[in-house]
């Protein structure tokens, strides 16, 4: 903790796209400045890479359109969750990471949940692995290119990345390392059973030291103060995963649930103990505060919506009734169901269907695995209660139609915080707390104190009969993926 040191606070989230900096008054929570340049995404057919400098750069560029670099006191990163990034000797990248949304591990997923059984994965590792988890795609990355996994002389995830350049201390946080694979919510430690399994074989030694939440990991390296253009005397938190940053954000109490909408989906709740779901529907991470943070993630969501709207050449929010159509987008594979090779569905088409019932249709697809998903959470963490308000984020938080399906599907009141940058918002409040030593959760509640303007809605009967149309659909399209057919 370094204690009464003026300054702004720096949040960085590091997301697939792009990089978003926003600059905070610790003491009050306003926003003072703030950030954006994007990044390259490469690869097709399952393939999602990007090249880590990049990522690097647009930091850089993103602190630069603050205007305000030098009056940084702290500075904290939240990133996308599961990248593998692969580093040589000399701490340069091997080759470009493999990002979350890449399904190419796919085998080595099956391999490596087939050699323990889900229930023991579950128990011990806190989540079954699928293709977007790091353990596997190293796992293919030794299978496909023994190359690049020999020359490999230390991983790290996007935020390790960029902690590290920041300081040259090689830490992560317990959130993002617990979306790994090899690192236990159970002993709050790396597995050796898992680092020891032979499509796996990593020495401990290649991994980053797991820091406590909130702790000063570093004071920033002199080359990255110039690079960044940031004072020589910033202090570094540990950082953590964009959806524990998220939380961080939002200053969740335990049993608050949470929708975000983003190019991918996803539901979790802050929950006081462990979840072990065998089913591998939910994912039981920990969080950036000591807490736990389970949580379901889907590969389609508004980026589904908006391919819909585009092929038929319409505004997004130009729907109509979606009548008997059933759309599943599942486009880029999916997670959840755990499909990394299925298809896109769309049932219950007749004469008189039009482009919005579609599109429609689209929506309530990607929301009802979402709030299917959110059900199981709910009883993982204790059965959070029904009536507390459904808290929606992500890009689509701010779409009318996303809010009213949301209302409509889930029978319960619907939030959506007036602040848009929330991962962000987390990694201030992170910062802020290695400064003042304050939690940062209390940060994140005082500072939305005095900041209000969320939206509310209020609550509406549940549509069950939309919801069991397309869980009936879904169950269907489940088994003939599993067999190999595309729907």
């Amino acid at each position: 903790m370094a204690q009464g040191r003026g300054g702004l606070v720096a949040g960085v989230d590091s997301s697939t796209q792009a990089t978003k900096v926003v600059l905070i008054d610790p003491e009050h929570g306003r926003r003072v400045a703030e950030g954006r340049a994007s990044h390259e995404v490469t690869g097709s057919a399952g393939a999602r890479e990007s090249d880590p400098e990049g990522w690097w750069t647009a930091l850089g560029q993103a602190i630069a359109q603050t205007g305000r670099a030098r009056d940084v006191a702290a500075i904290a990163v939240a990133a996308q969750q599961h990248g593998l990034v692969t580093l040589d000797d000399s701490g340069r990248p091997i080759r470009a990471a493999v990002l979350w949304n890449d399904t190419r591990s796919a085998p080595d997923a099956d391999a490596l949940v087939a050699a323990w059984g889900p229930a023991t994965w579950a128990e011990r590792a806190g989540s079954v692995p699928v293709p977007s988890f790091t353990v596997t795609r190293w796992a293919w990355l030794r299978r496909t290119d023994p190359d690049a996994a020999a020359r490999t002389r230390s991983i790290r995830l996007p935020h390790d990345y960029l902690t590290e350049r920041l300081t040259g201390e090689a830490v992560t946080d317990r959130g993002d390392a617990s979306g790994t694979g090899w690192w236990s919510t159970a002993s709050e430690a790396y597995l050796p059973e898992v680092l020891e399994l032979p499509g796996v074989a990593l020495p401990v030694s290649m991994l980053p030291r797991v820091a406590a939440p909130a702790e000063l990991v570093g004071t920033i390296r002199p080359e990255a103060a110039a690079d960044l253009g940031l004072a020589d005397d910033v202090v570094v938190g540990p950082g953590t995963g964009d959806n524990m940053g998220a939380a961080l954000g939002l200053g969740l109490r335990p049993g608050e649930p949470v929708l975000s909408l983003g190019t991918s989906g996803t539901a979790y709740a802050v929950s006081e103990r462990r979840a072990v779901d065998p089913s591998g529907v939910i994912a039981g991470f920990a969080d950036a505060t000591g807490r736990f943070l389970p949580l379901a993630a889907t590969l389609n969501c508004t980026l589904a919506v908006d391919r819909v709207a585009g092929w038929f050449g319409i505004d997004r929010e130009a729907v109509s009734p979606s009548g008997e159509v059933v759309v599943l987008p599942w486009f880029d594979g999916e997670r959840t169901p755990n499909l990394p090779g299925a298809s896109a569905t769309v049932t219950g088409l007749r004469h008189a269907s039009d482009p919005g019932a579609i599109l429609m249709a689209t929506y309530e697809g990607a929301l009802a695995g979402l709030l299917d998903a959110l059900d199981r959470i709910e009883a993982q963490v204790g059965g959070a209660a029904a009536e507390l308000p459904l808290t929606l984020i992500g890009g689509g938080a701010g779409g009318r139609i996303w809010q009213e399906t949301a209302q409509r599907l889930s029978g319960r009141a619907v939030r959506i915080p007036a602040e848009r940058e929330l991962v962000a918002l987390g990694a201030a409040a992170q910062a802020a707390s290695i400064l003042t030593g304050e939690a940062g959760a209390d940060i994140a509640r005082r500072w939305a104190a005095s900041a209000p303007g969320d939206r509310a809605l209020e609550p509406v009967p549940p549509d069950l009969e939309r919801l069991e149309r397309i869980r009936r659909v879904r169950a269907a399209a489940t088994d003939l993926a599993t067999l190999g057919t595309t729907t």
